[in-house]
Parts: C-alpha cells; structure tokens; sequence
C-alpha cells in the first residue's frame, strides 16, 4: 500500500514539474528582458546627465566670460547692447528628438567657428597676457567638448540615423570688420551663446524623460518580441 501511495506521489511530483518548469522557465527569461532593458534606460539617463553637466558648467564659464568681456573699458556695456545679425540662432529647431539633438550639434560647431574668429580679432586688441582670451579659449573647448558628448548621445540613441548635415550649408562668418564692430559682434557671439546654453539645458531636462523612457520601452517590446 505505502509503495502505491509513493509512487502516485511520484507520478503528481512529476507531473507538477512538467507543468510548472515551462511557466518557470518564461519568467526567468522575461526578468532578465526587464534587467537588460532597464540597464539600457539607465545608460542613456547616465549619458545624458553627464552632458547636462557639462552643459552647466559651459553656462557658468560664459556668463563670467560674458563679464569680462564687459569690464574692458566704458564703451564694452555699449558695445553689448547692440543687436548684429551674423550669429547663430540660439533657438534649437526639430520636431523628434533627433532632430533636436542634431540641431544642438549643429549650432555648438556653428559656434566653435564664431569663437575662432572672436578670438583672432581679440588677439588683435588684446595683450597675450590678458584674461579674456584665456577664457574664450576655455570657452572654445568646452564647447567642443559638449559637441562631442552630443554626437555620442546621438548616435547611442540612432545608430541606423546619420547625423545630418546643417540645412543652411558650412558656418557663415561676417565679413571684414573694423574694430567698433569687431567689438560688438565678440559681445553678440557670447551673449547668443550663454542664450542657447540656457536653451540647451531645458531641452535636455525634457529628453530625459521623453528619449530615455520611450528608448526603455522599445527595448522590452523588442526583447519580448525575441
């Protein structure tokens, strides 16, 4: 009698395992599914955290450029007020997060060619020694530094999506100027910079919540399509 009764609890033991291994099974791999595309969320969030921080600190340095620029003589706050043309827009333009971060990209290398010729006219009435082409200099690589941390990010995000090229062709710089001008235009250049700085921050704050879920998303439907 024992020995039936062993044996028809065998048979049930059996028969739960084969019923419970495959449920077992699907739960094991979709955990593992949520893991992996949890952990894809978080390096997203993680890169682009990295380039909000750089992005505030480029903000702090161009405001104190920004004052520097403006403490070189009585005319400077003059020079500062006046409106010119031949600068980037700071606004950032697209309507999808890739183009919106492409355009970010576009207008830092707009603004790494204005820099360069700010500097080659200040190096004309500066001396070596002053500190405001110290800090345009330090401006000048953190901004090529920001590009470099949005082009990762762009292409972490679409690695199948070329980074297009600007829609109005190579950076347009103005033509010779005197020095009145030179002025006003350095002063333009780093007011529309610390512009879209502030711009650039903002929409950064707005991708993490919209690239980095929406990329998590995706993610675990593509897993869970496998």
């Amino acid at each position: 009698m024992n020995g039936r009764v062993q044996r028809m609890s065998f048979q049930q033991f059996m028969e739960l395992t084969t019923t419970l291994l495959p449920l077992l099974l699907v739960m094991a791999v979709d955990s593992t599914r949520t893991v992996a595309a949890s952990s894809s969320n978080q390096q997203c969030g993680n890169s682009l955290q990295q380039t909000l921080k750089l992005t505030r600190l480029a903000q702090k340095e161009s405001v104190l450029l920004i004052k520097t620029y403006a403490a070189q003589g009585e005319m400077s706050e003059l020079f500062c007020k006046v409106s010119v043309n031949d600068v980037p827009d700071p606004n950032i333009s697209g309507l999808e997060p890739s183009e919106r971060i492409a355009s970010i990209y576009t207008h830092l290398q707009a603004f790494m060619a204005h820099f360069k010729r700010v500097y080659e006219q200040q190096t004309d009435l500066q001396l070596p020694s002053s500190p405001l082409l110290g800090e345009l200099t330090v401006v000048s690589a953190r901004s090529r530094d920001l590009a470099a941390l949005m082009n990762g990010f762009y292409q972490s995000l679409f690695p199948n999506l070329p980074m297009p090229e600007p829609a109005g062709g190579p950076t347009m710089l103005p033509p010779p100027q005197n020095v009145f001008q030179q002025k006003v235009y350095g002063c333009a250049v780093l007011r529309t910079y610390k512009e879209f700085l502030s711009n650039v921050a903002r929409e950064l704050r707005t991708l993490k919540g919209k690239v980095c879920r929406r990329r998590m998303e995706t993610n675990t439907f593509l897993l869970r399509m496998t």
